[in-house]
């Protein structure tokens, strides 16, 4: 009964220790006015993250195995496709960017985690870079991808996956903080 009660403590200081732990985009970052194509679609980012931070923040396992009726995905599969975007994203701009471990290997949290900096690798990429026309993705010799469907494809998709999550946790008795203002991207205290 004690190794028990000892386990339990520790498990739940683990869990108190990893919800604790800073991730990026709780508040979207300030950024100086300065309106090029480069900072217009890292701000779309940013705001994609903040959004994603807070439709996943302390999702509860009803959460995500909530589905919406008839033959939708549940929340942790549309987490997962999130999770996935994120990544093609990261690959349609031709980024490295290390994920910290395999994908079936993931938790909800670390997953959460990994989304939200391969977000943030994403906007820090776009910024530094010259021209959006570097990340215009060649498919064949005669084939090319402008960098608007890198927009209308999976950048839009996320943004409209996380509106699910946000809908899918308050169908499940969980809504999202009322101290959010999504205008400015900041949370009351």
């Amino acid at each position: 009964m004690k190794s028990k009660l000892i386990i339990m403590i520790i498990l739940f200081a683990v869990i108190s220790i990893n919800s604790q732990e800073k991730l990026p985009y709780r508040e979207i970052p300030v950024m100086a006015e300065n309106y090029t194509a480069q900072n217009t679609v890292a701000r779309m980012i940013d705001g994609l993250a903040f959004r994603y931070y807070w439709s996943t923040d302390k999702l509860r396992p009803v959460d995500l195995a909530y589905q919406p009726k008839g033959e939708g995905r549940t929340c942790q599969q549309t987490v997962n496709h999130l999770y996935d975007l994120s990544n093609t994203m990261l690959l349609l701009i031709k980024s490295k960017f290390k994920q910290v471990l395999e994908k079936d290997k993931m938790t909800f949290l670390t997953m959460r985690k990994q989304t939200l900096l391969n977000l943030q690798a994403l906007s820090n990429r776009i910024k530094e870079s010259e021209n959006l026309l570097e990340f215009s993705v060649i498919k064949e010799e005669r084939v090319s991808i402008p960098f608007f469907n890198i927009i209308n494809g999976p950048i839009a998709d996320a943004i409209w996956h996380t509106g699910q999550v946000a809908s899918f946790r308050r169908s499940s008795g969980n809504p999202i903080s009322s101290k959010l203002n999504h205008f400015k991207g900041t949370v009351k205290e």
